[in-house]
């Protein structure tokens, strides 16, 4: 059963310098990001930081990249955030490109236990470089690990006192993976249901992989880029 947390502070007890944190959300869809401005206002540094992207400058992950909080990025797509690109290639942010099918795949199987996996995405590029690659029916494949993190970050729509938690359409994207591969998954909601409020065929995460929830409101939910019909 998940401790309901009354505020931020109590949400992120226990991270600290150095920690390894997943952080769920596509570009800026399905971020919890009441939990990352809680983590810029704790001021903890030298995070790895294991999400598909890093927000963009001034919002998602990217206020923790731009306080110098971020150590490390293992991510997929980093083209929305300028910050990153300079911090990169001054030498400053420690960066593990991975494509993204794989990055959900290694995240999937660090929640399910699996240690390692074969994949033919990465074959021939710098990416399997000095790698372990292995021939399977004429086809060759590169071994890729399971990830886990000391704490996850998730964002879901509701949840409820147990910690079942249901994610609203495309926001769903890494989250529930997410939320099976971190030793202290922490959900940030914006409806907090009593027990047995949720149907339970509309669980998306079940609340064994879920130990601290979160009720917040007043989210910008911001859209990363903004196209209209000319």
């Amino acid at each position: 059963m998940a401790v309901v947390c009354t505020g931020i502070e109590d949400a992120l007890e226990g991270i600290r310098d150095g920690a390894s944190i997943m952080a769920g959300g596509f570009g800026l869809v399905g971020i919890p990001e009441k939990l990352i401005q809680g983590i810029r206002d704790k001021g903890v540094r030298d995070l790895t930081l294991i999400s598909n992207n890093c927000g963009v400058d001034d919002w998602g992950l990217g206020i923790l990249l731009q306080n110098k909080q971020i150590k490390k990025m293992v991510s997929s797509y980093v083209g929305e955030n300028k910050e990153f690109e300079r911090q990169y290639l001054a030498g400053e942010l420690e960066v593990e490109l991975v494509p993204q099918g794989t990055l959900a795949e290694r995240i999937r199987a660090g929640g399910a236990g699996i240690p390692a996996f074969y994949t033919p995405a990465g074959v021939g590029t710098p990416i399997a470089e000095g790698r372990e690659t292995r021939i399977f029916d004429g086809k060759e494949f590169l071994l890729e690990t399971g990830l886990k993190a000391d704490f996850a970050l998730i964002k879901a729509w509701k949840g409820d006192r147990f910690g079942n938690l249901v994610y609203r359409k495309t926001a769903r994207n890494f989250n529930p993976m997410m939320a099976a591969a971190g030793r202290t998954t922490i959900a940030e909601v914006e409806e907090l249901l009593e027990s047995g409020e949720l149907d339970p065929d509309q669980i998306h995460t079940p609340s064994v992989y879920v130990q601290r929830i979160f009720a917040c409101s007043d989210h910008e939910k911001r859209i990363e880029r903004r196209t209209v019909r000319k």
